[in-house]
């Protein structure tokens, strides 16, 4: 296809309608004005919806039974508490998670209750609502006099201001304010010793980042553990790269086969501690059409391997493979008890990896399973009416109510107390409008 082609529908009609630089500019301008303007009405609109919802608007009469509504500090002290299941209408208002639509209430209430000379400028629209947002989450833990220091000198420049001078200022009032909190954030900051490996994000090969801090003595001790191990694989005839015996080392030492099966003729003989062995549980789902045997997926992380590293895996001296009975995930599970049955949790944390709430990334695995519908006593629990619910999410629908309702067994449509409806899949959160 030439450049003069165009995709219908791709928006080069758009494009086209601005024949001149003069013009784009003109018109980014609007749109980024535009774009200002929505935010700030968005964050006043957030606090007056706080406002709507204060603690007193909690229902007293259920306040005994655990579970229910409780009142929630988003917020530095001397800003108001808000009613904790109004969070949820508001952040998918927004098309935010849960978690994030509480950061962004508690963002709007510290800027409008504990910073109110940084709400004036953000609220006439000389700062921009994602910078002035920066400032309050870092004040949200200040004393009411701290966080008016930083009030005081951080608003009118906060235009311009960078990272590092809203971290100054808000060190500079601790210091003058809560020295005690002072000290010991710095006490922290001193210490930055951190071991990380990075689990959610896996190579195609398999392979993970691990990023460490450590003491100076521990990290000589592994620094030995890791030498010796490398050069123990090499003496029982493994012929990767020193790079790679190293990093073989690391694995094994984490089982304990350092002191067992690698040991040699050459190395001590101290008594060995337990082995820990490699838990390996794979899922293996059969198509239509037959196995290429091409890519496998690691179910912690939602992320694609391939199945030769899964062999190296499975093959591996310490390693035990264990093989459950297949689960069809399109059979419809029974039992005679309310308590659903292990293989109808397995059955539904298969079928979705996450709670159904909208726009919740909380795995499924640590979430309640909760029934879609709740059954008539006496009435077997079927597999069609249990699904995943993060314990928080599990308490908005029992208690705060919401309703939902299956569509498939990865679409479902939840409904708020206030008439909204949301579709959700495993691919997005859709307002029905």
């Amino acid at each position: 296809m030439s450049e003069a082609q165009h995709h219908p529908g791709s928006g080069d009609e758009f494009e086209e309608s601005y024949d001149s630089p003069d013009q784009v500019l003109a018109a980014l301008h609007s749109h980024h004005q535009v774009v200002n303007t929505a935010e700030v009405a968005k964050l006043r609109l957030a606090v007056r919806w706080a406002v709507m919802h204060p603690v007193e608007s909690i229902t007293h009469g259920a306040a005994t039974v655990e579970g229910t509504e409780g009142e929630l500090a988003i917020a530095g002290p001397g800003a108001p508490l808000v009613a904790e299941f109004c969070v949820a209408d508001l952040a998918l208002a927004l098309g935010m998670s849960t978690d994030a639509g509480r950061t962004y209430l508690g963002d709007a209430l510290e800027l409008r209750y504990r910073l109110p000379k940084l709400w004036a400028v953000v609220t006439t629209g000389r700062v921009p609502v994602w910078r002035a947002r920066k400032i309050a989450h870092a004040t949200k833990s200040l004393c009411p006099e701290a966080a008016a220091y930083v009030d005081t000198h951080l608003a009118h420049q906060a235009h311009r201001c960078s990272f590092a001078q809203i971290d100054r200022a808000v060190a500079d009032a601790l210091r003058l304010f809560d020295p005690a909190e002072a000290d010991k954030r710095r006490r922290e900051a001193a210490d930055a010793r951190h071991f990380d490996i990075d689990t959610n994000q896996v190579s195609f090969d398999g392979t993970v980042h691990v990023d460490a801090d450590l003491d100076l003595a521990d990290a000589l001790d592994l620094n030995d553990a890791i030498t010796t191990g490398a050069a123990q694989l090499g003496r029982l005839g493994c012929d990767e790269s020193l790079d790679v015996r190293r990093s073989l080392a690391a694995g094994a030492l984490a089982r304990r086969d350092l002191t067992l099966d690698l040991q040699t003729d050459q190395d001590t003989d101290r008594p060995a501690p337990p082995v820990r062995k490699r838990e390996l549980m794979i899922y293996l789902h059969l198509s239509d059409r037959a196995v290429d045997g091409a890519v496998a997926g690691v179910e912690n992380t939602r992320s694609a391997i391939s199945v030769e590293q899964v062999k190296d895996w499975c093959a591996g001296t310490n390693t035990r493979v264990t093989i459950r009975p297949v689960i069809d995930l399109n059979d419809n599970l029974h039992t005679d008890a309310y308590r659903p049955t292990d293989a109808q949790r397995e059955q539904a944390v298969l079928t979705n990896a996450t709670c159904v709430y909208p726009h919740c990334s909380r795995p499924s695995r640590s979430a309640d399973l909760d029934h879609v519908t709740e059954p008539q006593r006496g009435c077997p629990t079927d597999s069609a009416n249990l699904a995943p619910l993060c314990r928080g999410h599990h308490r908005y629908k029992t208690h705060g109510g919401w309703t939902v309702e299956r569509t498939g067994p990865t679409t479902f449509t939840w409904t708020s107390r206030y008439g909204y409806s949301y579709d959700w899949d495993t691919r997005h959160t859709r307002h029905t409008l």
